[in-house]
């Protein structure tokens, strides 16, 4: 059925004679037509004009005059500004964005009072569930980049951490059902998606009892809300009788046997059991450990392997995780040290959320940070690295990061903190334009100042946008060279902000990042700042 409606859809839209951008398109076969006209979504800012909310007034005003067709209207909108975000949670924002308006408005004979402050005040929890949509996105190009088998061991790690109660049986089929909606959403199939999500919706929430006791309250919920809900719930507790390693996946003799027998189930049983044991451990550190554990059991289950193989194995595993901490504890430091706003600029590619992180999880105890941090930061990150990914495959960067996108999604982190310099980079040329300030950056405010460096982007006190700028045009700056640039800058913004005409003293600032390896022309009537370098 889903099918033929999605031809009927298609070939309804072939009819129109003004959508030339989609002739290309019409002119394939199914499948084929369908794949042409999901690769022509775009999700990249500018692409479509922004969905401005509307003031309360006017909202307000819609409602009363429109209240049949301001829902559709509202779906439009949300819907072309996410084209990768799922239908269901496009119809549960819509419900929340309506639910909004009648209560922050009320009626014509009887309007609420303060419906700015309301709309103010209930927004956030109205738009929440657009989070999930960068989350989607990133689990369709997932599947498109690396298949439906890491896929399947992605979700695998993290149904058996949200569940660690249920048996292997339960957990992989909740695996396959999940993989199945992703695959139906990813392919455009939304009247897939919808039924599909239902039914694991509904098989979760009936089976509590062998799942979970933190989903209670989640299956309470109305149907549009239930998946959010129990996605961002707490994992469950682990069993009490549960070992607290996997000993018999190492030192077992008939693990080889299984291996041999089935080698895809073993490893998922390893996986199943590591990560019910290791809710601390983000999803990619554990596809890490179990792309380590099938590579060590194709080696010692080898004749002629020594026996204490696997152990070796062992040792390997405890210095990843010993390296995990150790980048966790050195983020920590930074953050302490320089507080929130300087840890944003440490970390000017993970933008405020990274910040956010440091500061909830830098404050625990050593034993709890690493359960924070890898909750919280992997997740980021991931979504990041993709994003950098996805833009990568539109406009190439160079040919590392390309092998580090295209090689393995579990080590892609890793690959990416290892890249060094391209060496085919030319870097920028030093213009006149490339470092010029505005008094902008002059208020008696310091937060509101922090808030403005970091629109720009910044490194210490240095404009984030020109950050980019120096590293582009010097790429192996030094942190000492980058300090002498900060102290300069601060000087200058210092001496102009005194200045009763601001913006005449920083146009006639030149800041010098670095000593010239190749000398440009200086603009006239422009002087130097020394950076000391």
């Amino acid at each position: 059925m889903a099918a033929s409606l999605d031809r009927i859809f298609l070939d309804t839209i072939c009819q129109e004679e003004n959508l030339p951008r989609f002739a290309d398109c019409c002119a394939k076969k199914d499948p084929e037509r369908n794949d042409c006209f999901l690769s022509l979504k775009n999700s990249s800012r500018g692409f479509t004009s922004p969905f401005q909310r509307p003031s309360a007034e006017a909202a307000c005003k819609n409602h009363s005059q429109h209240q049949h067709s301001l829902g559709g209207h509202f779906i439009y909108e949300l819907s072309r500004q996410h084209p990768f975000l799922y239908a269901p949670t496009i119809l549960s924002v819509a419900v929340r964005y309506e639910e909004m308006v009648q209560d922050c408005c009320g009626s014509a004979e009887d309007p609420a009072p303060n419906a700015e402050e309301c709309f103010r005040r209930q927004t956030p929890k109205v738009v929440k569930p657009l989070k999930d949509g960068l989350r989607q996105e990133h689990m369709c190009g997932i599947l498109k980049k690396f298949g439906e088998k890491t896929l399947k061991a992605l979700k695998l790690a993290q149904i058996s951490q949200k569940f660690p109660k249920a048996d292997f049986v339960t957990v992989n089929k909740l695996v396959l059902a999940v993989a199945a909606v992703h695959e139906a959403c990813c392919r455009g199939d939304m009247l897939e998606c919808m039924h599909s999500r239902e039914e694991i919706l509904h098989y979760v929430c009936t089976n509590q009892g062998i799942l979970s006791s933190k989903i209670k309250k989640c299956c309470e919920k109305p149907l549009l809300q239930q998946s959010e809900c129990i996605i961002n719930a707490e994992n469950d507790d682990r069993p009490a009788d549960l070992s607290p390693s996997v000993r018999e996946f190492i030192e077992d003799k008939g693990a080889c046997e299984r291996f041999a027998l089935d080698k895809d189930t073993h490893v998922a049983r390893f996986l199943y059991e590591y990560s019910r044991r290791h809710p601390e451990f983000s999803a990619q550190m554990l596809l890490r450990i179990r792309k380590g554990y099938e590579d060590l059991l194709k080696e010692c289950c080898q004749s002629g392997a020594p026996a204490n193989c696997c152990r070796r194995g062992e040792e390997e595993l405890k210095k990843h995780v010993y390296e995990t901490q150790s980048v966790m504890k050195t983020s920590c430091g930074i953050y302490k040290e320089k507080g929130d706003y300087y840890f944003q600029n440490e970390y000017i590619k993970f933008t405020k959320q990274m910040t956010t992180i440091g500061s909830k999880c830098c404050q625990l105890s050593q034993d709890k940070l690493l359960p924070c941090a890898e909750e919280n930061v992997s997740i980021q990150l991931d979504l990041v690295l993709g994003e950098i990914c996805r833009r990568h495959e539109m406009d190439p960067i160079n040919p590392g990061v390309c092998h580090c996108c295209s090689s393995s999604y579990s080590f892609r982190r890793p690959c990416m903190g290892k890249l060094e310099i391209d060496e085919n980079y030319v870097p920028l040329p030093l213009t006149p334009g490339l470092f010029t300030f505005h008094e902008d950056l002059c208020t008696s405010e310091e937060e509101k100042l922090q808030h403005k460096k970091q629109e720009y982007g910044a490194c210490l006190a240095f404009p984030h946008r020109m950050l980019i700028n120096l590293v582009k045009y010097k790429p192996q700056i030094t942190p000492e060279q980058l300090a002498s640039v900060t102290v300069a800058f601060a000087a200058m913004r210092e001496r102009c902000c005194w200045e009763e005409n601001r913006q005449a003293c920083f146009a006639t600032q030149v800041l010098v990042p670095l000593a010239h390896t190749h000398p440009s022309p200086k603009p006239t009537g422009q002087q130097d700042v020394d950076a000391g370098v």
